[in-house]
């Protein structure tokens, strides 16, 4: 929990995991962004300089690379690595090298680099001239030679687990990496014109077109398959996922989910609270969607976060909604935090209850 420019950064959670950041506290000051792989974090800040910690193999140790981590301006992370655009636009990695942690294969390719997206293992990154360099795992979308001829003029790149999707100027989708997780979008390439957005599962993308539909591929467990609801997505104006589910926000601010039941695509026991939704936020399994009134709806797996009974009554004029993989953290009008779900990794923030009111 953090302020941007703020002189204090509360952690909680496993501490193996970044949840314990006493030994770095007295340098997160003034933190502007803060990024995490699954065990580590890494802030940067106002000098444009960068902090981590947590799994020292998992990108918690930057020491190997701290001398060129000066003017940073962006961090994205796999699993267990990161890699920082700097504002001259060359690009520094480190963590785990079979994550993207060592990118020494591509590095003179990483030239003005504007964005970077991940699946688990694997890096791409979108240069300023709209093609892409791709490092580490090939079968998580470290390798895209077979489509290298069709990135050209790419505006962005979304990715799940194991494969990448990147969208290009005139609105068409182009795809690799693991076919079975959206790596391979060939049975709706056709319908795939004038997309504006496209989420991800773990295992499947699920993208808005220009008048509002929506066009899913990758594994059908994990939302690759809309048959189910697809007359109801219309005027889609966002989409949030789990590990295994989507959930789509009409334009009236009602909610429409598919995927794995398991993981927050059965909101049949709250769909008549789901109205006036403005926001959706979500764990590996689950939801929290925060209506226009304030208060919050909860859905999914009960330890993922799902049930929220807990802590019900003091969901009230919720502002923001953060998530681990397994636990929300709602903040309040008032600047209260309010956490739930699995207590070990977020969801029991008891023990630094009183240090909220530093930040």
């Amino acid at each position: 929990m953090w302020c941007v420019g703020a002189a204090r950064v509360v952690t909680w959670g496993d501490p193996d995991g970044g949840g314990d950041s006493s030994t770095v506290q007295h340098q997160l000051k003034n933190v502007q962004q803060i990024c995490s792989t699954e065990s580590a974090f890494a802030a940067i800040l106002a000098d444009e300089t960068v902090v981590t910690w947590g799994d020292q193999r998992r990108g918690g140790n930057s020491s190997r690379v701290q001398h060129q981590l000066r003017n940073v301006q962006q961090i994205s992370a796999t699993s267990f690595a990161f890699a920082a655009i700097l504002a001259d636009g060359s690009v520094v990695t480190w963590g785990d090298p079979n994550c993207g942690g060592d990118s020494s294969r591509v590095q003179d390719q990483l030239r003005n680099v504007q964005q970077i997206s991940a699946t688990g293992f694997a890096f791409a990154a979108l240069l300023a001239d709209g093609t892409v360099v791709t490092w580490r795992d090939p079968n998580h979308g470290g390798d895209s030679s077979r489509v290298q001829a069709q990135l050209r003029n790419v505006q962005q790149i979304s990715a799940t687990r194991n494969s990448f999707a990147a969208i290009l100027a005139d609105g068409s989708v182009v795809t690799w990496g693991n076919p079975i997780h959206g790596g391979d979008s060939s049975r709706v390439q056709a319908q795939l014109r004038h997309v504006q957005q496209i989420s991800a599962t773990s295992s499947a993308f699920a993208a808005i077109l220009a008048d509002g539909s929506v066009v899913t591929w990758g594994n059908p467990i994990h939302g690759g398959d809309s048959s189910r609801v697809q007359d109801q997505l219309r005027n889609v104006q966002q989409i949030s996922a789990t590990g295994s589910a989507f959930a789509a926000m009409l334009a009236d601010g009602s909610i429409v989910t598919w995927g794995a039941p398991n993981h927050g695509s059965d909101s049949s026991r709250v769909q008549d609270q789901l109205r006036n939704v403005q926001q959706i936020s979500a764990t590996g399994s689950a939801f929290a969607a925060i209506l226009a009134d304030g208060s919050v709806v909860t859905w999914g797996a009960p330890n993922y976060g799902g049930d929220s009974s807990r802590v019900q009554d003091q969901l009230r004029n919720v502002q923001q909604i953060s998530a681990t993989g397994s636990s929300f953290a709602a903040i309040l009008a008032d600047g209260t935090v309010v956490t739930w779900g699995a207590s070990i990794r977020g969801g029991d923030s008891s023990r630094v209850e009183n240090d909220f009111n530093d930040i």
